[in-house]
Protein backbone atom coordinates (compact mmCIF):
# COMPACT_ATOMS: atom_id res chain seq x y z
CA UNK A 1 0.00 0.00 0.00
CA UNK A 2 1.38 3.39 -0.94
CA UNK A 3 -0.08 6.89 -0.85
CA UNK A 4 1.41 9.92 -2.55
CA UNK A 5 -0.67 12.48 -0.71
CA UNK A 6 -2.61 12.28 2.54
CA UNK A 7 -4.75 15.37 3.15
CA UNK A 8 -5.33 16.62 6.67
CA UNK A 9 -8.94 15.98 7.57
CA UNK A 10 -10.24 16.83 11.03
CA UNK A 11 -11.94 13.80 12.52
CA UNK A 12 -12.08 11.97 9.19
CA UNK A 13 -9.95 10.18 6.67
CA UNK A 14 -9.74 8.56 3.24
CA UNK A 15 -12.06 5.61 2.69
CA UNK A 16 -11.08 2.61 0.60
CA UNK A 17 -12.09 -1.04 0.35
CA UNK A 18 -11.30 -3.35 3.27
CA UNK A 19 -7.82 -4.78 3.24
CA UNK A 20 -6.30 -7.93 4.68
CA UNK A 21 -5.83 -7.83 8.43
CA UNK A 22 -2.84 -9.43 10.08
CA UNK A 23 -3.42 -12.94 11.41
CA UNK A 24 -3.06 -14.20 14.95
CA UNK A 25 -0.13 -16.40 16.02
CA UNK A 26 -0.58 -20.16 16.02
CA UNK A 27 1.37 -22.34 18.43
CA UNK A 28 1.63 -26.13 18.65
CA UNK A 29 1.40 -27.86 22.01
CA UNK A 30 1.23 -31.66 22.44
CA UNK A 31 0.50 -32.00 18.73
CA UNK A 32 -2.43 -29.55 18.76
CA UNK A 33 -2.52 -26.23 16.94
CA UNK A 34 -3.64 -23.43 19.27
CA UNK A 35 -4.72 -19.98 18.10
CA UNK A 36 -3.70 -17.22 20.52
CA UNK A 37 -5.91 -14.15 20.21
CA UNK A 38 -6.80 -11.30 22.54
CA UNK A 39 -9.94 -13.14 23.63
CA UNK A 40 -8.29 -16.52 24.24
CA UNK A 41 -5.32 -14.93 26.00
CA UNK A 42 -7.51 -12.91 28.37
CA UNK A 43 -9.21 -16.13 29.48
CA UNK A 44 -5.92 -17.07 31.15
CA UNK A 45 -6.01 -15.66 34.67
CA UNK A 46 -2.33 -14.65 34.68
CA UNK A 47 -2.74 -12.62 31.47
CA UNK A 48 -5.96 -11.02 32.69
CA UNK A 49 -4.40 -10.13 36.06
CA UNK A 50 -1.22 -8.64 34.54
CA UNK A 51 -3.01 -6.51 31.93
CA UNK A 52 -5.76 -5.51 34.35
CA UNK A 53 -3.20 -4.48 37.00
CA UNK A 54 -1.32 -2.20 34.62
CA UNK A 55 -4.41 -0.76 32.91
CA UNK A 56 -6.32 0.01 36.11
CA UNK A 57 -3.20 1.45 37.77
CA UNK A 58 -2.75 3.76 34.78
CA UNK A 59 -6.41 4.78 35.01
CA UNK A 60 -6.26 5.40 38.77
CA UNK A 61 -3.67 8.18 38.62
CA UNK A 62 -4.47 11.81 37.94
CA UNK A 63 -2.73 13.39 34.97
CA UNK A 64 -1.45 16.84 35.94
CA UNK A 65 -0.23 19.69 33.78
CA UNK A 66 2.41 22.19 34.92
CA UNK A 67 3.62 25.43 33.38
CA UNK A 68 7.34 25.98 33.72
CA UNK A 69 8.21 29.39 35.23
CA UNK A 70 11.34 31.12 36.41
CA UNK A 71 10.55 30.06 39.99
CA UNK A 72 9.90 26.41 39.18
CA UNK A 73 6.60 25.06 37.90
CA UNK A 74 2.98 25.95 38.49
CA UNK A 75 0.10 23.49 38.47
CA UNK A 76 -2.48 24.51 35.85
CA UNK A 77 -6.04 23.34 35.27
CA UNK A 78 -7.17 25.75 32.55
CA UNK A 79 -5.29 24.10 29.69
CA UNK A 80 -7.67 22.45 27.15
CA UNK A 81 -5.93 19.07 27.47
CA UNK A 82 -5.94 19.30 31.27
CA UNK A 83 -9.72 19.79 31.21
CA UNK A 84 -10.09 16.98 28.66
CA UNK A 85 -8.12 14.43 30.69
CA UNK A 86 -9.69 15.43 34.01
CA UNK A 87 -13.32 14.78 32.99
CA UNK A 88 -14.39 13.06 29.75
CA UNK A 89 -11.87 12.53 26.93
CA UNK A 90 -14.76 11.65 24.61
CA UNK A 91 -18.55 11.63 24.53
CA UNK A 92 -19.08 8.22 26.11
CA UNK A 93 -16.14 7.48 28.44
CA UNK A 94 -14.98 8.83 31.77
CA UNK A 95 -11.25 9.46 32.18
CA UNK A 96 -10.85 6.16 34.06
CA UNK A 97 -12.67 4.17 31.39
CA UNK A 98 -10.64 5.92 28.70
CA UNK A 99 -7.26 5.09 30.24
CA UNK A 100 -8.36 1.52 30.97
CA UNK A 101 -9.12 1.06 27.26
CA UNK A 102 -5.82 2.67 26.29
CA UNK A 103 -3.95 0.49 28.81
CA UNK A 104 -5.71 -2.69 27.67
CA UNK A 105 -4.57 -2.17 24.08
CA UNK A 106 -1.12 -0.85 24.94
CA UNK A 107 -0.08 -3.53 27.43
CA UNK A 108 -1.67 -6.44 25.54
CA UNK A 109 -0.69 -5.63 21.94
CA UNK A 110 2.09 -3.04 22.37
CA UNK A 111 0.09 -0.29 20.66
CA UNK A 112 -2.77 2.03 21.58
CA UNK A 113 -4.54 4.23 19.03
CA UNK A 114 -6.96 7.12 19.54
CA UNK A 115 -8.74 9.10 16.84
CA UNK A 116 -8.12 12.79 17.50
CA UNK A 117 -11.35 14.80 17.31
CA UNK A 118 -11.09 18.55 16.74
CA UNK A 119 -13.48 21.46 16.85
CA UNK A 120 -13.94 24.06 14.16
CA UNK A 121 -10.89 26.00 15.33
CA UNK A 122 -8.66 22.95 14.99
CA UNK A 123 -8.27 22.41 18.75
CA UNK A 124 -8.44 18.90 20.22
CA UNK A 125 -11.96 18.34 21.57
CA UNK A 126 -11.92 14.56 22.06
CA UNK A 127 -9.87 11.37 21.93
CA UNK A 128 -11.65 8.23 20.75
CA UNK A 129 -9.78 4.95 21.47
CA UNK A 130 -9.99 2.21 18.81
CA UNK A 131 -8.93 -1.41 19.11
CA UNK A 132 -5.35 -1.94 18.08
CA UNK A 133 -6.02 -5.17 16.17
CA UNK A 134 -8.13 -3.11 13.73
CA UNK A 135 -5.33 -0.64 12.93
CA UNK A 136 -2.23 -1.06 10.77
CA UNK A 137 0.37 1.75 10.59
CA UNK A 138 2.55 2.22 7.51
CA UNK A 139 5.66 4.30 6.89
CA UNK A 140 5.50 6.05 3.52
CA UNK A 141 8.42 6.91 1.25
CA UNK A 142 8.29 10.58 2.25
CA UNK A 143 8.76 9.66 5.93
CA UNK A 144 5.16 10.23 7.01
CA UNK A 145 3.03 7.59 8.71
CA UNK A 146 -0.57 6.69 7.86
CA UNK A 147 -2.96 4.45 9.77
CA UNK A 148 -5.45 2.07 8.13
CA UNK A 149 -8.43 1.48 10.41
CA UNK A 150 -10.77 -1.44 9.61
CA UNK A 151 -14.05 -0.86 11.41
CA UNK A 152 -15.59 -4.10 10.12
CA UNK A 153 -17.37 -2.48 7.17
CA UNK A 154 -14.66 -0.58 5.34
CA UNK A 155 -11.17 0.80 5.87
CA UNK A 156 -10.43 4.43 6.71
CA UNK A 157 -6.89 5.76 6.27
CA UNK A 158 -5.87 8.49 8.73
CA UNK A 159 -2.87 10.76 8.62
CA UNK A 160 -0.65 10.91 11.70
CA UNK A 161 -2.12 14.32 12.65
CA UNK A 162 -5.44 12.59 13.35
CA UNK A 163 -4.23 9.55 15.30
CA UNK A 164 -2.65 9.55 18.74
CA UNK A 165 -0.40 6.50 18.74
CA UNK A 166 1.28 5.24 21.91
CA UNK A 167 3.64 2.31 21.43
CA UNK A 168 5.93 0.09 23.43
CA UNK A 169 9.45 -0.62 22.25
CA UNK A 170 9.61 -1.44 18.55
CA UNK A 171 10.83 -0.13 15.21
CA UNK A 172 9.50 3.40 15.78
CA UNK A 173 6.43 2.85 13.62
CA UNK A 174 4.78 0.00 15.50
CA UNK A 175 5.40 -1.40 18.97
CA UNK A 176 6.21 -5.03 19.64
CA UNK A 177 3.24 -7.03 20.90
CA UNK A 178 3.67 -8.85 24.25
CA UNK A 179 0.75 -11.05 23.18
CA UNK A 180 2.53 -12.27 20.05
CA UNK A 181 5.89 -12.80 21.71
CA UNK A 182 4.26 -14.62 24.63
CA UNK A 183 2.19 -16.79 22.28
CA UNK A 184 4.02 -20.01 23.17
CA UNK A 185 3.69 -19.42 26.91
CA UNK A 186 0.02 -18.42 26.58
CA UNK A 187 -0.67 -21.35 24.23
CA UNK A 188 0.79 -23.70 26.83
CA UNK A 189 -1.44 -22.12 29.46
CA UNK A 190 -4.51 -22.52 27.22
CA UNK A 191 -3.67 -26.19 26.64
CA UNK A 192 -3.17 -26.63 30.37
CA UNK A 193 -6.60 -25.17 31.06
CA UNK A 194 -8.16 -27.50 28.49
CA UNK A 195 -6.35 -30.47 30.04
CA UNK A 196 -7.63 -29.53 33.50
CA UNK A 197 -11.16 -29.18 32.15
CA UNK A 198 -10.94 -32.62 30.57
CA UNK A 199 -9.71 -34.16 33.83
CA UNK A 200 -12.53 -32.55 35.80
CA UNK A 201 -15.08 -33.48 33.14
CA UNK A 202 -13.79 -37.05 33.36
CA UNK A 203 -14.46 -37.17 37.07
CA UNK A 204 -10.74 -36.95 37.87
CA UNK A 205 -10.24 -40.58 36.92
CA UNK A 206 -6.61 -41.55 36.30
CA UNK A 207 -5.30 -43.91 33.69
CA UNK A 208 -5.46 -47.63 34.51
CA UNK A 209 -4.57 -51.08 33.12
CA UNK A 210 -6.82 -54.17 32.99
CA UNK A 211 -4.86 -57.43 33.37
CA UNK A 212 -6.14 -60.91 32.47
CA UNK A 213 -4.37 -64.28 32.61
CA UNK A 214 -5.45 -65.43 29.14
CA UNK A 215 -4.74 -64.33 25.60
CA UNK A 216 -7.75 -62.52 24.17
CA UNK A 217 -8.91 -62.04 20.64
CA UNK A 218 -9.37 -58.57 19.18
CA UNK A 219 -13.13 -58.87 19.57
CA UNK A 220 -12.77 -59.85 23.24
CA UNK A 221 -10.38 -56.95 23.94
CA UNK A 222 -12.75 -54.47 22.32
CA UNK A 223 -15.65 -55.89 24.32
CA UNK A 224 -13.73 -55.56 27.60
CA UNK A 225 -12.66 -52.00 26.80
CA UNK A 226 -16.25 -51.03 26.10
CA UNK A 227 -17.59 -52.82 29.18
CA UNK A 228 -15.12 -51.28 31.64
CA UNK A 229 -14.74 -47.88 29.97
CA UNK A 230 -16.20 -46.13 33.01
CA UNK A 231 -13.14 -47.13 35.03
CA UNK A 232 -11.19 -44.52 33.08
CA UNK A 233 -13.73 -42.29 31.35
CA UNK A 234 -16.93 -40.53 32.27
CA UNK A 235 -18.10 -38.55 35.31
CA UNK A 236 -19.78 -41.47 37.10
CA UNK A 237 -18.24 -43.46 39.95
CA UNK A 238 -20.14 -46.70 39.43
CA UNK A 239 -18.98 -49.82 41.29
CA UNK A 240 -17.48 -52.23 38.76
CA UNK A 241 -17.27 -56.00 39.32
CA UNK A 242 -14.25 -57.78 37.79
CA UNK A 243 -14.63 -61.50 37.09
CA UNK A 244 -12.45 -64.55 36.46
CA UNK A 245 -9.22 -63.25 37.98
CA UNK A 246 -9.27 -59.93 36.09
CA UNK A 247 -7.43 -57.11 37.87
CA UNK A 248 -7.38 -53.31 37.48
CA UNK A 249 -4.17 -51.41 38.22
CA UNK A 250 -4.41 -47.64 38.56
CA UNK A 251 -1.73 -45.39 37.05
CA UNK A 252 -1.76 -42.06 38.90
CA UNK A 253 -0.39 -39.74 36.22
CA UNK A 254 1.42 -40.22 32.96
CA UNK A 255 4.85 -38.58 32.54
CA UNK A 256 3.28 -36.13 30.08
CA UNK A 257 0.63 -35.14 32.65
CA UNK A 258 3.26 -34.63 35.36
CA UNK A 259 5.24 -32.41 32.99
CA UNK A 260 2.11 -30.42 32.19
CA UNK A 261 1.42 -29.86 35.89
CA UNK A 262 4.91 -28.43 36.33
CA UNK A 263 4.38 -26.24 33.28
CA UNK A 264 1.14 -24.88 34.74
CA UNK A 265 3.00 -23.86 37.91
CA UNK A 266 5.63 -22.13 35.81
CA UNK A 267 3.21 -20.32 33.48
CA UNK A 268 2.38 -17.56 35.99
CA UNK A 269 6.02 -16.52 36.32
CA UNK A 270 6.60 -16.82 32.58
CA UNK A 271 3.59 -14.69 31.64
CA UNK A 272 4.43 -12.15 34.36
CA UNK A 273 7.89 -11.70 32.81
CA UNK A 274 6.44 -11.02 29.36
CA UNK A 275 4.07 -8.38 30.77
CA UNK A 276 6.71 -6.90 33.09
CA UNK A 277 4.94 -7.26 36.43
CA UNK A 278 6.15 -9.02 39.60
CA UNK A 279 4.38 -12.39 39.75
CA UNK A 280 3.51 -11.80 43.41
CA UNK A 281 1.35 -8.85 42.32
CA UNK A 282 -0.87 -11.15 40.24
CA UNK A 283 -1.50 -13.45 43.21
CA UNK A 284 1.38 -15.86 42.73
CA UNK A 285 1.89 -17.38 46.19
CA UNK A 286 4.02 -20.36 45.16
CA UNK A 287 7.20 -18.94 46.64
CA UNK A 288 8.79 -15.97 48.38
CA UNK A 289 9.57 -12.84 46.43
CA UNK A 290 13.00 -11.29 46.06
CA UNK A 291 11.49 -7.80 46.05
CA UNK A 292 10.99 -7.71 49.80
CA UNK A 293 8.54 -9.06 52.30
CA UNK A 294 6.25 -6.00 52.37
CA UNK A 295 3.89 -4.75 49.72
CA UNK A 296 5.45 -1.28 49.99
CA UNK A 297 8.82 -2.58 48.83
CA UNK A 298 7.18 -4.51 46.01
CA UNK A 299 5.24 -1.49 44.74
CA UNK A 300 8.29 0.75 45.06
CA UNK A 301 10.45 -1.69 43.11
CA UNK A 302 7.81 -2.13 40.41
CA UNK A 303 7.38 1.64 40.24
CA UNK A 304 11.08 2.32 39.70
CA UNK A 305 11.86 -0.44 37.20
CA UNK A 306 8.51 -1.23 35.60
CA UNK A 307 5.66 1.23 35.83
CA UNK A 308 7.49 4.56 35.99
CA UNK A 309 9.25 4.15 32.60
CA UNK A 310 5.96 3.18 30.97
CA UNK A 311 4.20 6.20 32.49
CA UNK A 312 6.95 8.42 31.11
CA UNK A 313 6.29 6.89 27.70
CA UNK A 314 2.66 8.09 27.85
CA UNK A 315 3.67 11.50 29.24
CA UNK A 316 6.22 12.03 26.46
CA UNK A 317 3.70 10.94 23.85
CA UNK A 318 1.21 13.54 25.10
CA UNK A 319 3.85 16.27 24.95
CA UNK A 320 5.05 15.32 21.48
CA UNK A 321 1.75 14.52 19.76
CA UNK A 322 -1.05 16.37 21.56
CA UNK A 323 0.44 19.69 22.69
CA UNK A 324 0.45 22.51 20.17
CA UNK A 325 3.97 22.38 18.79
CA UNK A 326 7.44 22.37 20.28
CA UNK A 327 7.17 25.81 21.90
CA UNK A 328 4.22 24.76 24.04
CA UNK A 329 5.86 21.41 24.81
CA UNK A 330 8.86 23.26 26.24
CA UNK A 331 6.60 25.37 28.48
CA UNK A 332 4.21 22.63 29.63
CA UNK A 333 5.11 19.57 31.72
CA UNK A 334 2.78 16.55 31.88
CA UNK A 335 3.03 14.07 34.75
CA UNK A 336 0.98 11.30 36.32
CA UNK A 337 0.49 11.77 40.05
CA UNK A 338 2.00 8.65 41.58
CA UNK A 339 1.83 10.00 45.13
CA UNK A 340 -1.37 8.18 46.10
CA UNK A 341 -0.06 4.82 44.87
CA UNK A 342 3.07 5.13 47.01
CA UNK A 343 1.12 6.51 49.98
CA UNK A 344 2.32 4.92 53.22
CA UNK A 345 0.48 4.38 56.51
CA UNK A 346 -0.62 7.41 58.54
CA UNK A 347 2.03 7.06 61.25
CA UNK A 348 4.84 7.03 58.66
CA UNK A 349 3.33 10.02 56.84
CA UNK A 350 3.09 12.01 60.10
CA UNK A 351 6.69 11.20 60.97
CA UNK A 352 7.87 12.16 57.48
CA UNK A 353 5.83 15.37 57.54
CA UNK A 354 7.18 16.35 60.96
CA UNK A 355 10.74 15.88 59.74
CA UNK A 356 10.11 17.88 56.55
CA UNK A 357 8.40 20.74 58.42
CA UNK A 358 11.00 20.70 61.19
CA UNK A 359 13.84 20.87 58.67
CA UNK A 360 12.26 23.78 56.82
CA UNK A 361 11.61 21.79 53.64
CA UNK A 362 7.87 22.52 53.60
CA UNK A 363 5.37 24.65 55.47
CA UNK A 364 2.75 23.17 57.76
CA UNK A 365 0.01 24.11 55.29
CA UNK A 366 1.90 22.39 52.47
CA UNK A 367 1.95 19.20 54.51
CA UNK A 368 -1.74 19.60 55.38
CA UNK A 369 -2.52 20.01 51.69
CA UNK A 370 -0.81 16.68 50.95
CA UNK A 371 -3.04 15.07 53.58
CA UNK A 372 -6.19 16.72 52.13
CA UNK A 373 -6.59 18.85 55.24
CA UNK A 374 -7.75 22.49 55.17
CA UNK A 375 -5.19 25.27 55.54
CA UNK A 376 -4.89 27.12 58.84
CA UNK A 377 -3.86 30.69 59.59
CA UNK A 378 -0.23 31.37 60.35
CA UNK A 379 1.08 28.12 58.83
CA UNK A 380 2.40 29.39 55.48
CA UNK A 381 5.95 30.21 56.58
CA UNK A 382 8.90 27.84 56.66
CA UNK A 383 9.95 26.92 60.19
CA UNK A 384 12.87 24.91 61.58
CA UNK A 385 13.71 23.25 64.85
CA UNK A 386 17.18 23.87 66.26
CA UNK A 387 18.21 20.88 68.31
CA UNK A 388 21.98 20.92 67.93
CA UNK A 389 23.53 23.80 69.93
CA UNK A 390 27.06 24.21 71.23
CA UNK A 391 27.40 23.46 74.93
CA UNK A 392 29.00 26.83 75.63
CA UNK A 393 25.93 28.53 74.16
CA UNK A 394 23.52 26.78 76.52
CA UNK A 395 22.17 28.97 79.37
CA UNK A 396 23.68 28.24 82.81
CA UNK A 397 21.65 27.84 85.97
CA UNK A 398 21.38 31.16 87.81
CA UNK A 399 22.52 33.31 84.84
CA UNK A 400 19.13 34.98 84.67
CA UNK A 401 18.42 34.95 88.40
CA UNK A 402 17.27 38.23 89.89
Amino acid sequence: MSFLFIPRIFGGGIRRQPGIQTGQPLVTFKGKRQKVTEDTAMQISAVWAAVNLKATTLASMDLKFYRMTGNGRQHITDHPLARLFSYKPNAYQTRSEFFETVGLNLYLTGNAYCIIQRNGAGQISGLLPIMSNQVEPELLEDGSVVYSYNNGRDVTVYSSENIWHIMLMGNGVKGLSPLEYAANAIGMAISGEEWSSNVIGNGGKPTGVLTYDKVLTKEQRDMLKDKFRDLREGPTDALMVLEAGMQYQQISLSPQDVQLLEARRFQINDIARFFNVPSVMINDTSGSTVWGSGIEQIITGWYKLGLRPELERVENSIKCHLLNGRNEAEQISVEFDFEELLRTDFRTRVDTGARAVGAGLMTRNEWRQREWLPAVDGADKLTAQINLTEIDALPRVGDNAD
